[in-house]
């Protein structure tokens, strides 16, 4: 009987074991990346060199609906609003800071008491302010949207990566088979 001790030098962990630990070590990679992203852009590292812009004498009309929503609105660029003074144009009287609110996207809200005595439609003029945000801001948001979506296209993936590795992996075994038989066969498959 022939010596059955095997020599495993150079034998790898095989295709089956190596797909798995690199699709569990892109995953994890992904996981990682995604943490150091989130944690600097939530950071407001680059916030300080923020432009502030003043706007002066916007006029709009209120309706029964009570909102409106600034001009200079822009979502990608721009971080908040602050409205510095606000005067109702058809009773000419001040708008008290307690009488509207602003939404962080820059929409106007007049409570009723901010359009007493005008009616259900008023005419009203704001100045205010926005930041906007840095180039390094807007580069870092876009970088962490390219991310995402390339995480999302690289996920999309893995179901046929996996269906060529068994492929092979059953191309692999019917070799092995093959070559088995051929050698039996042959009359050489004695052990």
């Amino acid at each position: 009987m022939k010596n059955l001790n095997i020599n495993k030098k150079g034998q790898t962990g095989g295709l089956v074991t190596n797909l798995i630990l690199g699709v569990a070590a892109l995953v994890i990679v992904a996981i990682i990346a995604f943490i150091i992203v989130s944690t600097l852009s939530n950071a407001n590292l680059l916030s300080e060199n923020r432009a502030s812009t003043i706007v002066n004498y916007e006029y709009f009309g209120l309706n029964s609906t009570l909102n409106y929503t600034l001009s200079q609105v822009n979502l990608l660029t721009r971080t908040s609003y602050t409205i510095i003074a606000m005067m109702n144009s058809t009773t000419n009287t001040t708008v008290s800071s307690g009488n509207y609110t602003i939404s962080p996207v820059g929409v106007v809200y007049l409570t009723d008491a901010g359009k007493a005595g005008a009616g259900t439609n008023i005419l009203v003029w704001a100045n205010y302010s926005y930041l906007t945000k840095t180039n390094e801001e807007l580069t870092t948001g876009y970088l962490g949207g390219n991310l995402t979506s390339g995480v999302n296209n690289v996920s999309a993936k893995i179901p046929t990566v996996l269906l060529i590795a068994a492929i092979v992996f059953i191309l692999g075994v019917l070799a092995v088979l093959v070559g088995v038989w051929a050698k039996m066969r042959m009359g050489g498959g004695s052990i």
